[in-house]
């Protein structure tokens, strides 16, 4: 499938915060209108929006960014979840779209929530697209799994031995024949360098940590609790299938802030690029 990826203008700008100090950033932009930040996810970077940045952009100003360590964007000294997503807020003072719309894919979903709770003006309006947040067992063993004495170097020899297989194997769609070689290398190369290594294992073991994410589940909680609505207008988008993140999160996140869940069928984990035709019209719909 064509894709205007690579002929999208990059911005290379410079983002400060408290915690990561100053850090490059990469930024894809492409079309013309309202802004629009799209934030990915895990081991992924800007290049996950390829097949929407057309779409999208015959309405809106679409800012992809590469998270910090991930595709073109200098590594950080901290990946702790809320200091990832003062980061981006951070970003978005930068480019100058301070309440934009948002749209946030797995833990870049994650990610935009938490910046929203703690930064209200952030965001207009956001779309959360099969993410994480919910705790689970699984993520309790990840804990233990990267805490043991050598699990850091297997890791990195496991990922970094054949990087493209690795990204390969590891992305996962409803229909897999969109995998490809270009995928490979967007997703891997950043993978075989110290700082993309070191960035896939602080967002494994600090921004997916269960001790962070018993703490926003709490929170939304909490506020329901309190009876506070989430702090802007917030959609769910879940696919009914997906290895990556249980489709169950859809629901239990929904019901925690009180927002809309839509169901996208015969679509996965990243609906926007394997089910864009059935990704689009809510989306659209949603942002205005």
């Amino acid at each position: 499938m064509s894709h205007p990826y690579f002929a999208a203008r990059n911005e290379r700008v410079k983002v400060t915060t408290p915690a990561m100090g100053t850090l490059g950033a990469n930024v894809v932009v492409h079309g013309a209108g309202p802004p629009l930040l799209v934030v990915h996810g895990l081991m992924t970077s800007s290049y996950s929006w390829r097949y929407v940045l057309e779409p999208l952009g015959q309405r809106f100003t679409v800012y992809a960014p590469d998270l910090p360590g991930a595709g073109s964007s200098e590594p950080a000294p901290s990946y702790a979840p809320q200091d990832c997503a003062d980061w981006i807020g951070a970003l978005q003072r930068v480019l100058g779209i301070r309440g934009s719309r948002v749209i946030g894919n797995s833990m870049g979903g994650y990610l935009c929530m938490r910046l929203v709770l703690s930064d209200p003006e952030a965001m207009s309006r956001l779309v959360n697209v099969h993410s994480p947040g919910v705790p689970e067992a699984r993520l309790v063993a990840l804990r233990v799994a990267l805490a043991l004495p050598g699990a850091r170097a297997i890791l990195r020899w496991r990922v970094q031995h054949d990087r493209l297989r690795w990204a390969h194997a590891n992305v996962h769609y409803f229909d897999e024949s969109l995998k490809s070689l270009e995928e490979a290398h967007a997703y891997g190369d950043p993978l075989a360098t110290d700082g993309g290594f070191a960035a896939f294992f602080g967002y494994l073991s600090e921004t997916m940590g269960i001790g962070p994410i018993r703490e926003f589940h709490a929170t939304l909680h909490d506020r329901k609790a309190r009876g506070l609505r989430f702090p802007v207008p917030l959609a769910h988008m879940y696919a009914m299938k997906d290895p990556m993140v249980p489709p169950r999160f859809g629901p239990i996140l929904s019901e925690a802030t009180g927002s809309p869940l839509t169901w996208i069928e015969d679509a996965s984990h990243f609906m926007h690029v394997d089910a864009v035709p059935r990704f689009l019209p809510p989306v659209l719909d949603f942002l205005g």
